[in-house]
This record gives structure tokens, sequence and C-alpha cells, in this order.
């Protein structure tokens, strides 16, 4: 057994509920367990207890034991637990320290003394499984969300613990540095790697694990095979389930499926292909939105450049959003989406071009005015949390501004689940629900036009619900919406248009049905079609073909 939890309760210091409440687990040899549940269930607290961060810096009051390999993590520091098990934490930026990727890689390993011939096998085995081989020389700095990732993953894996843990590894990944660490997982899997996975979005990896254990209010409430798991009542548990899963099920079709081809093979055991391609037709053609034409500007940019260090980041961006649209901007990572979204409240300005918004030049404004009317809310909450509680946190903006509403604000409260916590340091919330602190600070100054970077990453079911009443309602307020998302499924839903950057330019533009028709532009900016679109054009090439 590599990991051991005998009724383990856990307390963060000055909490009166626990993190965790009488967990018992178990881990065996080569397994690869899944487990998922709400922000704030207990999952990274799990992580943290599993290298012995609980209770060696997280102190607390702990009951109950947790053996990792074999040794009580009481009774071990965690340097000494490090070699046994290893955690990638949700933020790789946390973990990277050293100049070059090679030097991150060995760091441990030179720690440990290790003789150079040593080292040398180690990182050559960790830099092919990682693939890594190509970026040994590079800067940590200069890589990728996708890559860091990857360094951080090696850096562990030269250590080769018995146990590995991942706490949310595809929150901020595009399709194709999805792909790459799903493929990564399954050869450290081929390897026989104890690997627990910890995430929200089970679709990316649930094919490929052995089990799903289900988190809730710090206990394990459900376990086993994940087809058995989803089949069973897990509404209360507030899982983001798998798309054609979900898809299945609102259809009245009780079955676990996971992949297209699988779907296809159901519906024609069942003879149910016509009725579902009616019911994908229905979805597709719901009421259109009110018409934006004619509608006054919000955003427009006009033969937009700029370059960092003297490299292209975006290359005459032309784009024009008009007051009440909803869009979703999308491409792989490095594209130039972050650059974009900064050029509108001002943070950048522009070194070629112009770009207005609401009709004032962003040259020629402070970002301190420009912050009144644009709400930006970062990919990752910590850049931009810094007051003493929550409540202090979500209304500093609105109170600087005399924008303050406190019905307004006591609804954001409520409504992202932050009542619990007002009082308490945003700090100390999980990664999770510092991301909700952030969105009731934007949205707490009711700004003319919202940015939202990555709304859905490390989001629970019952959270994206939320922000997607939010979301509705602002819309029909006529605000300006504009979010950038590697969920392509939440794009589908709420945007009105698609905006594809590749190489910073913009190379489709127009409702999400005709950009994903466009695979020219779909594959030069390494995305892939909703699995409901992909599941639609499946059935209807087989009713084309008379199949």
């Amino acid at each position: 057994m590599i990991l051991r939890f005998e009724g383990v309760t856990y307390h963060y210091p000055g909490i009166n509920t626990p993190a965790l409440d009488c967990l018992d687990l178990s881990v065996y040899p080569g397994e690869c367990l899944l487990i998922a549940g709400t922000s704030g269930s207990g999952k990274s607290t799990f992580c943290r207890a599993s290298i012995g961060l609980i209770p060696h810096f997280y102190h607390g009051e702990l009951n109950g034991k947790i053996l990792v390999d074999g040794l009580d993590t009481r009774q071990h520091s965690v340097f000494e637990l490090f070699r046994h098990a290893g955690l990638v934490f949700q933020n790789p930026d946390a973990q990277l320290f050293n100049q070059t990727v090679e030097a991150e890689l060995v760091y441990g390993l030179e720690s440990l003394g290790m003789e150079p011939s040593q080292i040398e096998s180690r990182l050559a085995w960790a830099s092919r499984l990682t693939k890594l081989d190509a970026l040994t020389d590079r800067l940590p700095h200069t890589l990728s969300g996708g890559e860091k990732q990857r360094v951080a993953l090696g850096a562990i894996l030269t250590l080769q613990p018995q146990l590995l843990i991942l706490d949310e590894p595809f929150t901020h990944l595009d399709p194709e540095a999805a792909e790459t660490l799903r493929s990564i997982l399954r050869a450290m899997k081929s390897e026989g790697i104890t690997t627990i996975i910890v995430e929200h979005r089970l679709h990316e990896i649930i094919q490929d694990v052995d089990r799903l254990i289900l988190f809730h209010g710090g206990k394990k409430v459900a376990e086993g095979p994940p087809r058995q798991v989803l089949l069973e009542d897990v509404t209360d548990v507030g899982l983001n389930l798998p798309p054609l899963f979900r898809l299945f099920k609102d259809f009245g079709i009780q079955t676990a499926v996971f992949d297209i081809h699988e779907a296809i093979e159901k519906l024609k055991v069942q003879n149910l292909l016509n009725p579902f391609y009616d019911h994908l037709i229905g979805q597709f053609k719901n009421l259109p939105k009110a018409s934006k034409e004619g509608m006054h500007p919000a955003v427009e940019i006009q033969n937009l450049h700029f370059n960092f260090d003297g490299k292209p980041v975006l290359r005459g961006i032309n784009l024009y959003l008009r007051k009440g649209e909803s869009v979703a901007l999308l491409g792989r990572n490095g594209a130039g989406k972050t650059t974009l979204i900064k050029h509108l409240n001002g943070l950048i300005k522009p070194q070629k071009g112009w770009v207005r918004i609401f009709g004032n030049d962003t040259s020629r404004k402070p970002v301190s005015e420009l912050s009144r009317r644009v709400g930006l809310v970062w990919q990752n909450p910590n850049d931009q949390i810094f007051r003493s509680t929550v409540r202090k946190e979500v209304l500093t903006g609105s109170k600087i501004f005399n924008a303050y509403d406190p019905l307004w604000c006591d609804e954001l409260f409520d409504r992202f689940g932050l009542l619990p916590y007002l009082d308490r340091s945003p700090f100390a919330l999980s990664e999770g629900e510092k991301k909700r602190v952030a969105f009731a600070s934007a949205l707490s100054l009711k700004p003319d036009l919202l940015i939202l970077d990555e709304p859905t990453a490390g989001q629970d079911e019952p959270f994206r619900r939320e922000l997607t009443s939010c979301l509705r309602r602002l819309e029909q307020e006529g605000q300006t919406i504009l979010f950038v998302t590697h969920d392509l499924e939440f794009a589908a839903e709420h945007a009105d248009r698609w905006l594809i950057l590749a190489d910073g330019e913009i190379i489709a533009d127009g409702p999400p049905n005709k950009v994903m028709e466009d695979s020219t532009a779909m594959t030069k900016a390494g995305l892939r079609p909703t699995h409901h679109f992909q599941l639609f054009q499946a059935i209807k090439r087989l009713k084309e073909n008379g199949t």
C-alpha cells in the first residue's frame, strides 16, 4: 500500500469546520486514481496531507494516521517524505525557481548528493518521459503554462517517488497541452508509477483512471470504477460531469458515455440516432439573442501591434465589440490573448494602432479612470488579491469609486458562496474560492465591460451555474462581456461570437458553430470542436451516408 489515511480529521488553525472529516482511504501500487468534488470539499487539504505539508507546514489540529509508503507523516519530515511522494501544485510557478529547465530537473537530486552519473541517467529518463528534451536549456519563466507544468512534473519524477499527486493539472491547459499531459500520464502508468489526480474537468482524464473517489464536506462519499460511480446519485456532490455523459443524461439515457465513438454505438444499439439528432438540432437552434447591430461600440481596436523583447505578440489586430455582446477569445497558450486583454483597461498601451473603450482612447486615459468602466478578473486570482479580509477585498473598488451598492454586493456574497468567509483572509482560501472573491470584486462595480480570463478554471459545477446566471443577467442589462477560455463547452453555451487568436492575429470571427466548422482555423489555433458539435457532425455524416 502506497498511501493510507486512517480516520483522519484535520482543522486549519482557527477554523471550527474540519477540512477532512474521519477520512479513510487507501491507494495501491501502480494505481491511477481520480479525486473530484466541489471547491472546499477537502481535495487540496488531502494533497497537502499526503506529502507531509500537514502537519509540518500547515499546523492546525490533526487526528488519525497518515502513512506514505509505510512512513507516518507525523514522525517524518517533509524532506524525508519527498523521496516517497511528490505533489505538482495547481500553479507550477510556485515550484519553479532555477535558471534553466535542466537545473530545475536536477535540483532535488543534487540536494540529495547523488553521483553525477546517476543524476545524468535520471535526468535523461525524466526528460524523455515528460517530453522536455528540447527545452532543457530554456529559462523556466519563458515557457508556456503547459511547459512549466511539465518541468514541475519532471523535477519530481527525477526523484522517482512511489507516489505522484497532481492538483488540478488540466486547469489552465489548451487542448494540445492537455493531450500532451494525457500521453505523459499514460506513459507514467505504463512505468508502474502510482498517480493521484485531483481534477474538476473529469472528461480530460476519466477514461484513463482505475478508480474515482468523490469528496464532499471533507468526507469520502463515493468510490469505485468511474462509470459505476457516475451512474450513482451524485447530484449533491457538484461535479462537472463529462459533456457527453451530461448530454445523454439530459436526453434521458442512463449510461456512462465518454467519447464520440462510444456515443454513436450506444445510440445505434438503442435505435436513437434520429431522435438524438433532432435533440441536438434543437440545442444548436436555440432562440437567437437580440441582434446587437446598431448598438454603440464598447471596444474598437484598429491595427494594433505589440512587441515584447523584440518579438511580435500582436500583429495588426482589428476588433469591434458592441455594447451588450458576449464574446469568447480563444487560442492556444502563448497566442497573445492575455496581452490583448491588458490593452483593454490600459495596463498596456498600444505601440502601434489604437484602442478605444466606450469612445475613450486608452493611450490618453490612466488605468485608474478606465478601471471604473472595465472590470478584469485575472486567470490567477493571487495577482489581484491584496486586502486582509474577503469583505474588504470585494468592497474596495466600489467604495473607491463611490459605486457601493449594498444590496448588489450582498447578492454577490450569496451567489458566489462567500458569506462564511467574509471575515477571513482571502489568502487562506482555496484557489477556487479565491477566484470567486476576484469575480465578486470586479462585479461589485457593475462595470460596463467585464473581462474574464479563464473564468471556469478550477471551478466546480455550483459555481459555473452561478456564473452562468450572473453573466446572463449582466448581458440582459446591456453589459459587454469578453472571456478568455480553454473551456469550449462553456464558450459555446455563453458566447454570441468566437474570436480565434493564433500567432498574434485574429484568424476567425463569428458564431460558435460557424467557427467550429472552420477546420483550418481550429487546427491552426490548436482547438477542437466541442463534444456536442463533434457528435452532431458524426451523426449528420451517418445520415448523409444512409448508415
